[in-house]
């Protein structure tokens, strides 16, 4: 999870505003609201809502009152109920927690996140709360709330990683910026490092704590060579280039940007990834711009050992380098599809080439991935792909015939890849398949039930002639009536 503190350009807390028209559209769903007064609810207006923000926050020295939060998960890793718990157990921890606030679920990106709207004055006192530093105290009360509620605490994970056997300290760097920590310089001691996450310090590392080892456990090398080369031949080798161009693009205007703004490079295989999965291995390779990798490095975590690639496996008897290039965005989305097989790549790179993309990806850049999505969102897609058959109204839910002729499903938004007869089964799939048959069995149940009611309207007509002509016109109900009525006086 992430989060982000979004500007505010005024006092009139354009944040209720904005996320209303999110539920208004659809796409936005009112998670909680709290600490509100009775008069103050779900069924209040966003009007209604801002007045009462503003009421509470009149303090000449606050300028920008509005505090405007964003929590988004990676995909559809968590849902919106857990997202709002997060968010709530956050505002708490950024000393918000007794302040009013509302919470609204946004399902517009393929990125589940909520946005938090609240005031940084105080509401009983009157008083600004202190946002010195904002940003990383943010940074730090999300690290605190997931190590609360799920048990990941980065202090923990650092020492670990602190005890793993390193022979120089580009490798510490190495293996610390792999696990989303980074090693700076300290400012007041030369020969001290600083280590943060996210921004925050986390510890200052003297050079005295740090002890290289020299690798000598050639059984373990032996091992890894093993296995390196096995699984060589049982997943695709191929390296292609990974550009990630989000932090230039964030920069507007474009007149601004500076020549030195350069793509974030990375390098991907699939054999990177499985040795990964299965093994623990992680293969970082290491390059100059945007050239070629030079060399590698492998961090063992099983071993808990930092190699020098090439004490292994020479790179280029493990790798086949290519010129292929994705975007960062892109790959990170593809990399979280359901493709558990070599159809179902074949079919996602259909999809993609109905999207109209300027380079399509080679099937070696789709990783394989039988991870099953889990029931919240297989039922969303089952739900959309229907909805997308009777309306053929959904822009990011495609059906794709594949080389077999099997019909599936591609749900862009749930990263979803199925057969189409799976997820509307077996009923649904033949309307699907023979739709003019569908057609033709309407037709004949309707004529079938005008026949029907035109019988029925014949047999009245005859027994109402019937009647006439045997001196009673007169509804048979009102003549039972008139029997019982009589009973009743006997």
């Amino acid at each position: 999870m992430i989060v982000k503190i979004l500007g505010s350009a005024s006092s009139n807390f354009h944040g209720v505003q904005y996320n209303d028209k999110k539920v208004e559209k659809g796409t936005g769903e009112l998670m909680l609201m709290k600490n509100f007064p009775s008069f103050i609810n779900e069924n209040s207006s966003q009007e209604e809502v801002r007045n009462y923000l503003k009421s509470i926050s009149k303090n000449e020295k606050v300028k920008k009152p509005q505090f405007h939060a964003v929590i988004s998960t990676k995909f559809q890793q968590h849902n919106k109920e857990e997202l709002t718990k997060v968010a709530e157990d956050f505002m708490q921890e950024m000393s918000y927690g007794n302040q009013p606030f509302i919470v609204v679920f946004h399902n517009d990106t393929e990125n589940n996140h909520v946005h938090i709207v609240s005031t940084r004055v105080e509401k009983s006192t009157g008083k600004k709360i202190n946002d010195s530093y904002e940003k990383l105290k943010a940074q730090k009360a999300l690290a605190d709330t997931l190590e609360k509620r799920y048990g990941i605490s980065s202090e923990e994970k650092l020492e670990k990683l602190l005890n793993y056997q390193i022979s120089s300290l580009k490798q510490l760097e190495i293996l610390l910026e792999r696990n989303g920590f980074k090693l700076t310089k300290n400012t007041n001691d030369e020969n001290a490092l600083d280590i943060l996450k996210n921004g925050v310090k986390l510890k200052i590392l003297n050079g005295n704590q740090i002890s290289f080892i020299t690798n000598s456990d050639n059984n373990r090398s032996k091992q890894l060579k093993a296995i390196l080369i096995k699984y060589k031949h049982l997943c695709s080798n191929k390296v292609f280039k990974v550009e990630d161009n989000r932090k230039q693009q964030s920069k507007l205007p474009e007149e601004k940007h500076k020549d030195d703004w350069k793509p974030k490079i990375e390098f991907e295989s699939e054999l990177q990834k499985k040795l990964k999965e299965v093994f623990g291995i992680d293969v970082v390779f290491h390059h100059k711009d945007e050239l070629h990798p030079f060399g590698y490095t492998l961090i063992d975590h099983k071993s808990e050992t930092i190699y020098k690639g090439s004490d292994i496996l020479k790179m280029n008897d493990l790798f086949e380098f290519t010129s292929e290039v994705i975007d960062k965005k892109l790959f990170e989305s593809l990399k979280d599809y359901n493709l558990s097989d070599e159809i179902s790549k074949q079919v996602l790179i259909e999809y993609l080439k109905h999207q109209n993309l300027e380079n399509v990806p080679k099937d070696f850049m789709l990783f394989e991935n039988k991870k099953r999505k889990n029931k919240e969102v297989f039922n969303s897609v089952k739900n959309e792909v229907r909805n997308y058959l009777k309306t053929q109204n959904n822009d990011h839910v495609k059906i794709i015939k594949s080389e077999e002729g099997i019909y599936y499903a591609v749900d862009a938004k749930l990263h979803y890849v199925g057969e189409l007869q799976s997820l509307i089964g077996e009923k649904e799939y033949q309307k699907f398949l023979n739709p003019n048959q569908a057609s033709e069995t309407r037709t004949v149940n309707q004529t079938e039930s005008n026949d029907t009611k035109e019988l029925s309207k014949a047999i009245n007509e005859m027994l109402f002639e019937w009647t006439k002509h045997s001196g009673t016109s007169k509804d048979p109900s009102e003549e039972e009536l008139k029997k019982r009525k009589k009973r009743k006086k006997l």
